[in-house]
């Protein structure tokens, strides 16, 4: 396939943009939207969390599996199906009537969007030439940045002056859409090596994942449901276990579901475990806190909170333009230990932040860390595949995919914990909504972690990505 075709340099890379949007904006527009999906389905806001977990919890089970099913049905074919019944199932939830209606949706669309992620990444990087992929990299990774940002707001205004079901029934156009430019922009490719489906792997990646989200979905929700701390560690338990199990399989058999060839290189490897993981938590944690900080801690409306994270979008939007330029000045090692160092002071001083702090200052700090959250997530995704082969690109697409989902998990479960052990150490266990004290806490703890998630960029060599950002071996 000859990449220097604009067709596919930037067509292909903007489709496939859009889609992750797409799912990364219904995984974060729903929460503020809980409370009037139940009382119109008759149920309780507290099991309609359901409906957020379940969605985590299919697209875990399947993502495993989406490189043998891109092998076995062509990539063009598997991302256009999975879009498609994504798009489908989004139609289903806006209809249902009843809550567990919306589950099985949910369901449905949680695993078209496991399949979906993973594949979607590895198409656009399909032939892409080194010195092309901060760019492309780039443009994937802004929904990471904003959907997250722009979810909650969205959502919250989308069910105030409209519908709850709107949330959904907006994705069956834009799904549409992006399945008619698909067809009309991305080259028809056939299946890959047919390779036999590793069914044990299969089963202990699927089981170790589902345990593992589970267990972080539920120690997230610890504070509102009694007795869930013990079986949600349980899980955690259990999935670390069988997630060993499974890595030792993958290793050993002749064909194994997913290669773990990307993790011998040392770029990926600190993009995804060594410290990338932990500072991807970390940065998917603040968006989650701020609005609850905003709103519980401060008194202010859904509305004043989401207003309130305009600055943060603004940073994450007006940083992008100088990012790639950036990286290929700075190189990998310098620039992620850099940006790591703002991310981790920006969210520590979130917690000198209170309801009299002058709009201004709050301003600058928000556009501060949306600026060094964007440089680093852009970073960290670049770095993923710098040396990466065109031939273990599927695997590593998979394995990074598997990040992030459990970094956005861990992010969410810290921050709770965080939050429940502030409560207890002030004197308030077991006490309903948190107060300030335990936001300042919870922020520090977040710029702790991240702090020392930044310490595994130390292991980067100098000249790491030199390939990618067009550096000279004397300017790394």
């Amino acid at each position: 396939m000859n990449t220097s075709s604009t067709g596919f340099q930037r067509r292909v890379p903007l489709v496939m943009a859009a889609a992750f949007f797409l799912l990364l904006l219904d995984g974060a527009i729903l929460n503020t939207s809980l409370p009037a999906m139940a009382a119109s389905l008759q149920a309780r806001p507290l099991a309609m969390s359901a409906a957020v977990t379940v969605y985590l919890l299919a697209a875990g089970a399947v993502l495993p599996v989406s490189g043998w099913v891109g092998d076995r049905w062509g990539l063009r074919r598997a991302v256009v199906l999975s879009l498609g019944v994504f798009t489908l199932a989004s139609g289903w939830c806006g209809v249902a009537q009843t809550a567990p209606q919306l589950i099985a949706a949910r369901v449905l669309q949680g695993a078209a969007a496991g399949l979906l992620m993973p594949l979607a990444r590895t198409l656009a990087l399909r032939g892409t030439r080194p010195q092309d992929l901060i760019g492309v990299t780039a443009l994937l990774t802004w929904p990471a940045l904003f959907a997250p940002v722009l979810g909650p707001p969205l959502g919250g205004l989308v069910t105030t002056y409209a519908s709850w079901r709107w949330n959904f029934w907006l994705n069956l156009p834009l799904g549409l859409a992006a399945v008619v430019l698909m067809l009309r922009w991305v080259p028809a490719d056939g299946p890959g090596r047919r390779r036999p489906l590793d069914g044990a792997g299969a089963i202990g990646a699927a089981a170790a994942l589902v345990l593992l989200l589970g267990g972080m979905e539920g120690l997230a929700h610890a504070r509102d449901l009694p007795g869930a701390g013990a079986a949600s560690l349980a899980a955690l338990a259990l999935g670390l276990l069988t997630g060993a199990w499974t890595l030792r399989h993958l290793r050993r058999t002749p064909h194994p579901l997913v290669s773990l060839a990307p993790l011998a290189r040392r770029s990926f490897a600190v993009a995804t475990v060594a410290g990338g993981t932990f500072a991807s938590m970390c940065l998917q944690a603040t968006p989650y806190l701020l609005p609850l900080m905003f709103q519980l801690g401060f008194g202010l409306s859904a509305a004043a909170a989401g207003a309130l994270l305009l600055p943060y979008f603004l940073g994450n939007l007006g940083i992008k333009t100088v990012t790639t330029p950036l990286l290929r000045h700075f190189g990998f090692r310098r620039l992620m230990l850099g940006a790591g160092v703002c991310c981790a002071l920006t969210i520590g001083a979130c917690a000198l932040l209170d309801a009299d702090t002058p709009y201004t200052w709050l301003a600058v700090l928000l556009v501060l860390a949306g600026a060094s959250r964007s440089v680093l997530l852009t970073a960290l995704n670049t770095l993923t595949f710098a040396d990466v082969p065109e031939a273990e690109r599927g695997a590593a697409a998979t394995l990074s995919t598997v990040s992030m989902q459990v970094s956005t998990a861990l992010g969410v479960a810290l921050g709770t914990l965080a939050l429940v052990a502030a409560a207890w150490l002030a004197g308030r266990p077991g006490s309903g909504s948190p107060v300030s004290a335990d936001f300042r806490v919870a922020f520090v703890v977040l710029a702790v972690v991240c702090a020392l998630a930044v310490l595994g960029f130390l292991r980067l060599h100098r000249d790491t990505g030199l390939a990618v950002t067009g550096q000279a071996a004397g300017d790394a």
